[in-house]
């Protein structure tokens, strides 16, 4: 079923309001690794990115944070 041209605007706004958006580049080949341990995890890639990101800023913080 299409989405329609509404429920793409709406989605458009509600992320710009919501989300910030960073561009993570890594070489040829490094997504798909990534991606393994995401489904491997059971997780989105996404999500995957956001966790190892906390979890490291959480370790150089010394434990400290979210």
């Amino acid at each position: 079923m299409p989405v329609s041209k509404a429920q793409i605007k709406a989605t458009t706004k509600y992320e710009a309001a919501k989300y910030d958006k960073i561009l993570v580049r890594m070489p040829k080949g490094q997504r798909a690794e990534v991606q393994a341990a995401a489904d491997a995890a059971g997780e989105s890639l996404n999500g995957y990115i956001v966790s190892a990101v906390k979890q490291r800023m959480e370790k150089e913080s010394g434990g400290e944070g979210k």
